[in-house]
């Protein structure tokens, strides 16, 4: 779990992999494990129901490409659009921004 003081140091250098509708930000950890942080405004999606199924989302699509990720903090965003995807729709491109962001180039 990300602590607040985590998530300030993710925000101040970090690398990011965006689509229109979330953000994931990266920063290297020193733990063995990547971590996962969520931020999903009421702002961006207005309804409980649709910021718990981003953020279900989320953590399964992280869960499932964890092994195959770097040690790093990852905070996603989501965007306004997030909940007009469909869940495989929002799986993809997660799918995309997790292979992006665990290239070498992304220490």
């Amino acid at each position: 779990m990300l602590t607040p003081e985590n998530y300030k140091k993710v925000f101040q250098q970090a690398h990011r992999a965006g689509s229109p509708h979330f953000t994931i930000i990266a920063r290297a950890n020193n733990l063995s494990h990547p971590r996962l942080g969520l931020a999903v405004p009421k702002k961006q999606i207005k309804t409980a129901v649709g910021r718990n199924r981003f953020k279900r989302i989320a953590r399964e699509s992280f869960r499932l490409k964890q092994h195959e990720l770097s040690k790093k903090d990852f905070v996603v965003i989501a965007k306004k659009s997030a909940q007009d995807l469909s869940n495989e729709e929002l799986f993809k491109l997660f799918d995309k921004l997790w292979k992006r962001l665990s290239r070498p180039s992304h220490g």
